[in-house]
């Protein structure tokens, strides 16, 4: 079974977030370890997302709320590991006005991507840390798929979205594709 790698942002995601839930319920699917979740340095944290794929049985599928999303974007634009297929949740703008401050070297993002067959942004409407111009232009840069799920807050444990099963559906698609 391919693996699944989750990014989780700043401070880890908590046991009621999607990702947790994941982790919990589906075989295959570990998250990647940060040596410091509350003063991210993102550098620091690429070099671990890098470690965890460079591990993988196969190439991985890697799935990404907020602020690790801009961990797995920053990745790619500098690794050559390949991965299976990359799902970005929530990105966060790393200038916009609640980026959290103690998050550094986010800034500036990767204009583009090396090609992708199977890239997806997923936003919000109403996202604290985001806006839907914000999405709209990441998604075109990096050439990704574009899913608005309307007002859903900032897409996590707060959103009422428990398990996420329509998120899930990404990955089982994915994991169903052999190459």
């Amino acid at each position: 079974m391919r693996p699944v790698l989750l990014i989780p942002g700043i401070h880890n995601s908590g046991p009621l977030h999607w990702q947790s839930l994941w982790q919990a319920q589906h075989a295959g699917v570990s998250r990647v370890q940060q040596s410091d979740w509350d003063h991210p340095l993102c550098s620091d944290w690429v070099q671990a997302l890098d470690a965890a794929v460079a591990r993988a049985s196969e190439p991985p599928i890697l799935v990404a709320h907020s602020l690790g999303c801009l961990v797995a974007v920053h990745w790619a634009a500098l690794s050559t590991r390949p991965v299976h297929a990359m799902l970005l949740v929530a990105v966060p703008d790393p200038v916009g006005p609640n980026f959290p401050a103690d998050a550094q070297g986010f800034a500036p993002l990767p204009g583009a991507l090396p090609p992708m067959r199977r890239l997806t942004l997923i936003s919000s409407t109403d996202d604290p840390y985001s806006t839907p111009g914000f999405s709209a232009l990441r998604a075109a840069d990096w050439e990704a798929e574009h899913v608005v799920l309307g007002a859903a807050g900032h897409i996590n444990a707060d959103s009422g979205l428990g398990a996420w099963p329509q998120g899930w559906k990404h990955v089982e698609r994915w994991r169903a594709q052999a190459v």
